[in-house]
């Protein structure tokens, strides 16, 4: 499995980027797809999460209304829009996806991409 994000960069509060993960190993189109980050010296925490279907995205509170996910099943690749950004954006883009294995829940990480949001 791997998973490849990409899209991050540097930007102006209020600006926009849209990140990419592209996978492969997987059956992508019967996957959930989650996007996560990781500020400096802070846990690492959910943003945006979109089943199998595209259908009734989960977002965190901060992410609600500014932030959007997506996804393209025939291209195997997920999308996170990111809108009006704050500099408390500013972290480590992981997208995840699980599957189960024997009993158990393994998680699959990308590699990440930063998202700095400063003036």
């Amino acid at each position: 499995v791997q998973l490849v994000e990409s899209g991050g960069g540097l930007v102006q509060p209020g600006g926009s980027l849209r990140l990419s993960c592209a996978a492969s190993g997987i059956t992508f189109s019967r996957k959930t797809i989650g996007w996560y980050r990781q500020a400096p010296g802070k846990q690492r925490e959910l943003v945006a999460r979109l089943r199998s279907s595209g259908s009734n995205p989960d977002y965190a509170d901060f992410a609600q209304g500014r932030f959007t996910v997506s996804r393209d099943n025939d291209g195997n690749t997920a999308y996170l829009q990111m809108n009006n950004l704050k500099p408390e954006d500013t972290a480590v883009y992981y997208c995840n996806t699980r599957t189960i294995i024997a009993t158990n829940w393994v998680d699959y990480w990308g590699q990440g991409t930063q998202v700095t949001v400063s003036s």
